[in-house]
């Protein structure tokens, strides 16, 4: 117990000076437009059910934009990480691509949009499976291709740059070891460069989620979007609801950490032999 307090009140210091800075400003600057007092966001977050704008509650608007982000990234996962491994593996895959991707790289997911509008407009996963009707139709109606593809954009490079690391950094010798012992190429590709390569995929996987989250205020401010907490943010900037901006600010924090800490602790607890053999 004599541990753990000191620990909490480090942990809980730097927050509780922030939210006291914060309240001392926004009594005194006594505009809640400008910076809303802390009782009235934390009001918000309290009642996470409750309709904010006629645009329903936080939650609804939060599962709407947990959707289209694990959508995008899974898509950018089940592309970039075979294709990491093709090019880790092969020689030839790599140069053949890397430069391409290269150039691909810098951009960045915003500058996407222009193009990406122009190719897809406003069409929803409702219209590409041709759902028009049910349950399933009110989910994909708001899970629009172009915000796909903005939040695929910004999972794939980091995932596929983390996968091709991890097979490059696989030792020679384990390579060596195993085919001098008879193993075949199917051996080696299951049971060393995939174990071995395994931590930094991960690793790329967590980059990947935390920047395709980032990405998506971007994607739900595009035309056709009508729910999303980042819509939601937008729509209350508009009419001045500055306490709804930063409550959902705090939201697309608060779940971003809780994904990235639950890319890290499965990191922790299945790759523990890495610590291991440092």
């Amino acid at each position: 117990m004599g541990a753990i307090l000191p620990g909490l009140i480090k942990m809980t210091m730097l927050p509780l000076l922030f939210l006291g800075i914060w309240q001392t400003v926004a009594i005194n600057v006594a505009n809640p437009v400008i910076l809303p007092q802390v009782s009235a966001v934390f009001t918000i977050l309290a009642t996470p059910t409750q309709d904010l704008l006629s645009m329903g509650s936080m939650v609804e608007n939060i599962v709407v934009s947990l959707w289209r982000v694990l959508t995008g990234f899974v898509l950018a996962v089940i592309l970039a990480v075979p294709l990491g491994i093709l090019m880790g593996y092969s020689r030839t895959v790599y140069d053949l691509l890397n430069h391409f991707f290269g150039l691909l790289r810098p951009i960045p997911p915003l500058a996407w949009v222009p193009l990406v509008l122009a190719w897809f407009g406003v069409a929803s996963l409702a219209n590409v499976f041709g759902v028009e009707s049910g349950g399933a139709y009110l989910y994909l109606r708001n899970i629009k291709v172009s915000m796909i593809f903005i939040i695929f954009i910004g999972a794939f490079f980091p995932v596929i740059t983390n996968t091709i690391y991890g097979v490059h950094s696989v030792r020679n010798i384990l390579v060596d070891t195993a085919l001098v012992l008879g193993a075949d190429r199917r051996d080696i590709f299951i049971k060393i460069l995939l174990p071995a390569a395994a931590p930094a995929i991960v690793s790329g996987m967590r980059t990947g989620l935390g920047v395709a989250w980032m990405c998506l205020v971007a994607a739900e401010m595009l035309p056709g979007s009508i729910a999303g907490v980042g819509y939601l943010i937008t729509h209350a900037y508009t009419v001045a609801r500055t306490d709804i901006v930063i409550a959902g600010m705090i939201s697309i924090g608060a779940i971003g950490a809780a994904l990235d800490a639950s890319f890290r602790a499965i990191a922790d607890r299945k790759f523990t032999w890495q610590k291991l053999a440092r």
